[in-house]
């Protein structure tokens, strides 16, 4: 999710880069930002697996964002964040619905039925369809290692829609996480002119409220399943506010603040890598050996998507 929109902070960080290189406390802490970045955000898939055995995909998605909410509305406070403009509400408003109403009711709902280490690797291929629409809207040039880049990515996401049965049937579950995908894409691609006014952590406040408003009138009889729904799942929604929600969002924010877009894009690489462990060391959870087949042509994909943003840096 957050790889794509990494690109759009490129233009002021080559020389933080360079300044690193002589003080090894900021390195040290960039790639402690890098780490808990990956590992939190890699955790979300099996934790939403948690969570959605006491909860309808929308609940989840809706108490979810309703703790993390909360704790960018305190942190708003204490930092007396501005209020967006009016006029920029409309696309904020977008945004919101796109990235955390869409995308998360999709990715909940495609976990039912498809493990979450390979939800992790459809969803990784956000870079290669942010790739396609920074080519229509923006005019950015590919060429021929993003184009294959691309088409690995897109073909290991049709291996994985084919379940591994004698008939190779189509996966509803892999098509909801796609549609995911392509709802977290096109958020990426509009917040650009949103990220010249505001802060990351300004905008996603802003995206997250918005977006959890929207969830509430999908579930609002959320609140009081809390109130009969085992401890196991409310503590696996809790954790994913908080941390993935939150915490992962202010560590890449400081990362941002430090390299270069595309060299920290490349270590998003590693999260459906991450998740497909976390999710067997969690859950015990071991995937079909064609959908396998397909996260790792998928994950091909996205490392020569990567190469190519880093040589074009």
């Amino acid at each position: 999710m957050i790889a794509a929109s990494s690109v759009f902070h490129s233009n002021k960080l080559p020389s933080q880069s360079q300044a690193l290189a002589g003080n090894p406390q900021p390195k040290a802490l960039v790639v402690t930002a890098i780490v808990l970045s990956v590992l939190l955000w890699a955790s979300a898939f099996p934790a939403i697996s948690v969570s959605l055995t006491a909860y309808t995909p929308t609940e989840a998605a809706f108490l979810r964002y309703l703790v993390a909410s909360i704790a960018l509305a305190v942190y708003a406070l204490f930092r007396r964040m501005p209020l967006p403009r009016g006029r920029d509400l409309p696309l904020i408003s977008v945004c919101g619905f796109l990235g955390f109403t869409v995308y998360n009711v999709a990715l909940n709902a495609g976990q039912v039925t498809i493990a979450s280490g390979i939800a992790s690797f459809i969803i990784s291929s956000e870079i290669a369809v942010i790739a396609i629409l920074a080519r229509v809207f923006f005019k950015e040039q590919l060429g021929k290692l993003g184009w294959t880049g691309i088409v690995l990515c897109l073909s290991g996401i049709a291996i994985i829609f084919l379940r591994g049965s004698e008939n190779l049937q189509l996966s509803t579950g892999a098509a909801l996480v796609f549609v995911a995908t392509l709802a977290i894409s096109l958020y990426s691609v509009l917040q650009k002119p949103l990220l010249e006014r505001y802060t990351a952590i300004q905008f996603t406040a802003y995206a997250v409220w918005t977006g959890t408003a929207c969830l509430f009138l999908m579930a609002p009889q959320a609140v009081l399943t809390v109130t009969q729904a085992p401890i196991y799942p409310t503590m696996a929604i809790t954790y994913m506010g908080l941390f993935p929600g939150v915490v992962a969002y202010v560590a890449w924010s400081y990362v941002l603040s430090k390299v270069p877009a595309a060299k920290a894009g490349s270590y998003l690489a590693l999260i459906p890598v991450a998740a497909l462990l976390i999710a067997w060391l969690w859950l015990r959870e071991v995937p079909e050996s064609l959908a396998l087949i397909g996260g790792a042509i998928v994950f091909c994909g996205v490392m020569l998507i990567n190469q190519k943003a880093q040589s074009a840096e």
